[in-house]
């Protein structure tokens, strides 16, 4: 074999060789293509979502607790000075007693008068005992009272400092995945978050014409379409899921909570045929919920990164559907 061919085939079979190498390395770093970076998107919104509305969900339980500390306070204090006014009721007794010597019974016993009065010096040491025992018995359901309701309170404020503590974690969490989520939707469409989709007022002029309090809340959602979605949001500048139906139902008198599940727990569950406008639509795992507007469309808070939208309700599996009461 001449020099030349010895050569060649000598560099073809180090071009091959190279070829091998870099290949896998080239298609190990192939950029993602737009649809697993959709997939991804989506993916991470949901999980991200699911995380929202635990966090939505312990705010609720805190607010809950906040109003029972309340409560417990108002009833601490009477119960104080009730336990106050005991005390001094039965050292004022006590005091009383021993001056007018109702509490001397050997003297009184002794006394001259005969039996009528040794019944009646009885007679009245039975009452002082008798009053004596109430005035105990008073202070000692009066104390016990206020244990309990003390007891209470501090179970209640340990239980609300637990939550503070798992909502702080929480939120780093969300926080840290909207990092990620963004970062995925720049690298997808370009930039983190959606424009704005169309003029509010625009958007609130199209709002159907629906009577009662449930036409105030289908006004108030479609005057959010095109506002962004903010984790924890409750109007009037961003909204997630829960937050939008509560904000929208506020602004028609009607009260509920910032969480789906507990959305869910508060309406009347009815049947699909007999939906109408204002109704709310919730999704399986309860971990989202839509306002109805008829025409087999809701309103909602899609997810970070977009904007609040109408759209066909078929958006994903439902678990049912709620009247709010």
């Amino acid at each position: 074999m001449s020099s030349l061919k010895t050569n060649l085939l000598r560099t073809l079979a180090v071009a091959g060789l190279s070829a091998a190498l870099v290949a896998p390395a080239a298609a190990a770093h192939a950029e993602p293509s737009p649809a697993d970076l959709t997939r991804r998107i989506e993916r991470s919104s949901a999980e991200l979502e699911r995380v929202v509305e635990s966090y939505n969900k312990i705010r609720e339980d805190i607010k809950a607790n906040e109003a029972a500390v309340v409560r417990l306070q108002s009833r601490i204090g009477p119960l104080e000075r009730e336990a106050a006014q005991s005390r001094a009721d039965l050292g004022e007794f006590a005091a009383t007693a021993y001056k007018t010597g109702g509490l001397r019974t050997a003297d009184a016993l002794l006394r001259p008068g005969g039996s009528a009065a040794l019944i009646d010096r009885l007679g009245t040491i039975d009452r002082l005992t008798q009053q004596r025992q109430e005035r105990i018995d008073g202070f000692t359901t009066s104390q016990r009272r206020l244990i309990d309701e003390k007891n209470r309170l501090n179970t209640v404020l340990a239980r609300q400092a637990a939550q503070a503590r798992t909502l702080a974690t929480t939120k780093t969490r969300i926080e840290r995945d909207l990092a990620r989520l963004y970062e995925l939707r720049r690298e997808a469409y370009g930039r983190a978050t959606e424009a704005p989709s169309a003029p509010r007022a625009q958007a609130a002029a199209e709002a159907p014409a629906v009577s009662g309090q449930a036409g105030v809340a289908v006004r108030y959602a479609y005057g959010a379409i095109g506002k962004p979605y903010v984790w924890g949001g409750s109007g009037p500048d961003g909204y997630d899921c829960s937050g939008l139906t509560s904000a929208a139902w506020r602004a028609a008198g009607k009260s509920l909570p910032h969480n789906a599940r507990m959305q869910w727990g508060a309406v009347a569950h009815i049947g699909r045929g007999e939906l109408r406008p204002g109704d709310l639509v919730f999704y399986s795992g309860l971990g989202h919920v839509a306002f109805y507007v008829g025409g087999g469309q809701v309103i909602d808070a899609p997810s970070a990164g977009r904007n609040v939208l109408k759209r066909g309700m078929n958006l994903m599996p439902i678990h049912g559907y709620g009247r709010v009461r």
